[in-house]
């Protein structure tokens, strides 16, 4: 049973930054796609970011220049830092793992995380 378990959320004001980590409890993170989407109240889920095995990275056009995605495959984790917040992030962010190359459709995501909380707000 694969396991993602999210760290790092919390309340910052505009303009803070934030860093989340997620930690995957199998022997084959290396090879799995890896991202983070987010749900905001009364939203559909959405792709933040995406990272592939290879390191090759995909962001949704709001975050883009704010937000980076990235892996350490010693540690089976995967990061989003970011940076320049605004309330319109606030939401709760999923870690999520695939087996396909892209995972910009919740249909392609194999794992989920639990989910952790993001406030931006003053």
């Amino acid at each position: 049973q694969v396991q993602l378990v999210e760290s790092g959320g919390g309340l910052v004001q505009p303009g803070g930054s934030l860093r989340l980590s997620c930690v995957v409890s199998t022997s084959i993170f290396s090879l799995y796609t890896m991202g983070w989407y987010r749900q905001a109240p009364g939203k559909q889920r959405e792709l933040v970011a995406d990272i592939t095995s290879g390191g090759s990275t995909n962001y949704v056009d709001s975050v883009k220049g704010r937000f980076t995605i990235s892996r350490d495959n010693a540690k089976n984790t995967v990061y989003l830092q970011m940076a320049s917040l605004k309330p319109d992030d606030t939401a709760v962010y999923y870690c999520a793992a695939g087996n396909a190359y892209i995972i910009d459709k919740a249909s392609n995501v194999d794992y989920w995380g639990q989910g952790t909380q993001v406030t931006v707000s003053s």
